[in-house]
């Protein structure tokens, strides 16, 4: 639902959609491999950010190699994601719900067959001189916060999370187009700006405001525990597992042991703490170059399901955000027929 698919580290990614590397995970028809070991080596489109926790810790605690499933990584970006799927060069894509509805709004016949995240792990990061000259803390109500960047100068890599910027905005009251927007390529740039002083704060997704913060270089003013608009609640689904459809009918077993080895990892993120062993290790695949205790704030931003099920009040909560909440995707809609629960345990 925002930018979440925009880590600084993904510049690379596009080059690698057409890399012979893919090539020896999947055949020509987008079809996962089987080793001489007897398991299946399957291509899982990741985007760098903190929900894809969910699968790096179903790998870490084994529950795909119970499936007999091995996974290969291909970090890919929201431009590149759908095409990557569509032309078999990942079978699961663990997907932001703007990309999937942007998807079937074109016709693509793709499926939803978990959900593994929830809410909008956004964070509003103001610099600190900012922040010292407006009275601005990490615990400083959303209300005040909101006032204090009223006439500010804000940066944003997207027009998704400008527009969720906007929704918190309005919320206490305080016109969007009072601020000076200034649109930047990226969230390091975001970053960059802010260092700068060309901006006197920035909205993007975590772990990258928290880390600002850990620097000593931002204060983190407001997330979804202070936006409940931007919360699962409110918002709707956060991330889904989407694979083709011929790829669920032609592969059912892989889709299936896939997504249980997923659901398994939800609920165990769901009753253990951010910095539990495995959890912690695997947020460390995760997002490579963090601190622990960056990894462990920005885990606890995300709403994770104790089931991966999915059902059609949650899908039009979804649809509803991202069509007139954020102003995504006009022609947004999803039926029965884009998601499923069969592939659960």
């Amino acid at each position: 639902m925002n930018d979440r698919m925009k880590h600084p580290s993904l510049a690379l990614v596009t080059s690698v959609m057409c890399g012979a590397a893919l090539l020896t995970a999947c055949g020509n028809d987008g079809s996962s491999s089987v080793g001489a070991d007897g398991k299946k080596t399957v291509s899982v489109g990741v985007s760098g950010n903190v929900f894809d926790l969910s699968i790096r810790l179903a790998e870490e605690k084994g529950y795909f190699e119970k499936q007999n499933i091995k996974i290969k990584y291909v970090t890919l970006t929201a431009a590149t994601g759908t095409s990557a799927l569509q032309s078999g060069s990942v079978q699961f894509l663990n997907s932001s719900p703007t990309s999937f509805l942007a998807g079937l709004a074109k016709g693509l016949p793709e499926l939803s067959v978990a959900h593994n995240g929830g809410g909008n792990p956004l964070g509003v990061v103001v610099s600190t001189a900012f922040a010292k000259k407006h009275g601005l803390t990490a615990k400083t109500p959303a209300d005040k916060v909101a006032k204090a960047l009223a006439g500010s100068t804000a940066g944003v890599s997207s027009a998704n999370t400008k527009a969720e910027a906007g929704i918190f905005l309005k919320a206490h009251g305080v016109a969007p187009d009072k601020l000076k927007w200034v649109s930047l390529p990226s969230p390091a740039a975001d970053k960059a700006a802010l260092a700068k002083g060309d901006v006197d704060w920035f909205i993007t997704s975590e772990p990258i405001p928290l880390q600002v913060q850990h620097e000593g270089d931002g204060v983190v003013v407001a997330d979804q525990t202070k936006v409940p608009e931007w919360a699962y609640e409110q918002a709707g689904y956060g991330q889904a597992v989407v694979v083709k459809k011929s790829y669920a009918k032609t592969d059912a077993a892989t889709v299936r042991g896939f997504a249980t080895a997923v659901q398994q990892a939800t609920t165990y993120l769901s009753a253990h703490p951010s910095d539990d062993k495995s959890v912690l290790a695997a947020s460390r695949k995760t997002l490579p170059g963090v601190p622990d205790d960056v990894l462990s704030a920005a885990v606890e931003q995300v709403d994770w399901p104790k089931s991966a099920k999915q059902d059609d009040a949650g899908w039009k909560k979804t649809v509803a955000f991202v069509k007139n909440g954020i102003g995504a995707v006009p022609d947004a809609k999803v039926t029965s027929d884009n998601w499923t629960n069969t592939y659960l345990p």
